[in-house]
């Protein structure tokens, strides 16, 4: 019994040492926070640094029910103006002439331990110098073969 007491003392103990030094460090910038590649373009995002960290997902998904739904495509919140901007020239992906997003998106999915799926359906790399226009996707050269074919392009 006097065991059982001297290990549940020891225990207290220790939870007060640990409980008596988290305010003294809650202050402090104990974390650093996560420095994401700057923009290859741009110079402001279409909302607050703070604003993009809290809601980018919920805007992809906004823009993507769009787009899908009712065809409206190219408003500020799409992924292609994502990749237009933070895309960024990676040396690892064709010695550096491909733009990729994985150095912007992985840094802060990485810290929060959110998974980064966009890309399983989107191709995460751009070509190093964009136009901003859609023809050249594969999706949309897709699409327009298959109009073609079909003879609805005329």
């Amino acid at each position: 019994m006097n065991h059982i007491k001297g290990l549940l003392g020891a225990m207290a103990l220790l939870l007060a040492v640990f409980a008596a030094s988290a305010p003294a460090t809650a202050g402090q910038d104990g974390v650093p926070l996560p420095t994401p590649a700057k923009a290859f373009k741009g110079e402001k995002c279409v909302e607050p640094a703070d604003v993009m960290r809290r809601e980018h997902m919920e805007f992809l998904n906004h823009q993507r029910d769009e787009t899908l739904r009712e065809g409206i495509r190219g408003n500020k919140y799409s992924l292609q103006q994502c990749i237009d901007c933070h895309a960024v020239a990676d040396p690892k992906i064709a010695g550096g002439k491909v733009r990729t997003l994985k150095p912007f998106c992985a840094e802060c999915h990485s810290y929060a331990a959110v998974s980064l799926d966009c890309f399983s359906c989107h191709n995460p790399t751009a070509p190093l110098e964009t136009t901003g226009s859609m023809e050249n996707l594969p999706l949309q050269k897709m699409i327009a073969a298959h109009l073609k074919d079909a003879g609805a392009d005329q």
